[in-house]
């Protein structure tokens, strides 16, 4: 195989490897409106960009009921939503663990649990 063969494999290879889903970004939409249930939300995984990412949180949303959804963060590697029944946090980061710890962190009270961390 000549050089510049190995140099076009090894270009396509990568370049496949990248696009795929090394730059798949996410979102979590939120519905924080007070009432008796903890605040609604939506998430989103593997998009191309961020606002088709946003769109299908704010679908997610939408689709379990809630009425004033509005997107709260986008990621592109971890994200995590905690809720308890007046606070929630999202979280990002390089791994399900920071991303979980910071939405815990950022949803401030003992009653938060972790309703959905998911990686890219």
């Amino acid at each position: 195989m000549t050089r510049m063969k190995l140099f076009r494999s090894l270009l396509a290879f990568a370049s496949a490897f990248f696009l795929s889903s090394a730059f798949a970004v996410g979102a979590i939409a939120v519905d924080d409106e007070e009432g008796e249930e903890e605040p609604g939300y939506g998430f989103s995984s593997g998009h191309d960009d961020k606002a088709e990412a946003s769109k299908a949180a704010m679908k997610e949303c939408r689709k379990a009921g809630n009425t004033s959804c509005k997107v709260v963060v986008w990621f592109e590697t971890c994200g995590a939503y905690a809720a308890s029944k007046k606070y929630y946090g999202v979280g990002w980061g390089s791994n399900a663990a920071k991303a979980s710890q910071m939405a815990l962190d950022k949803c401030g009270n003992k009653n938060c649990k972790i309703k959905i961390a998911e990686c890219e």
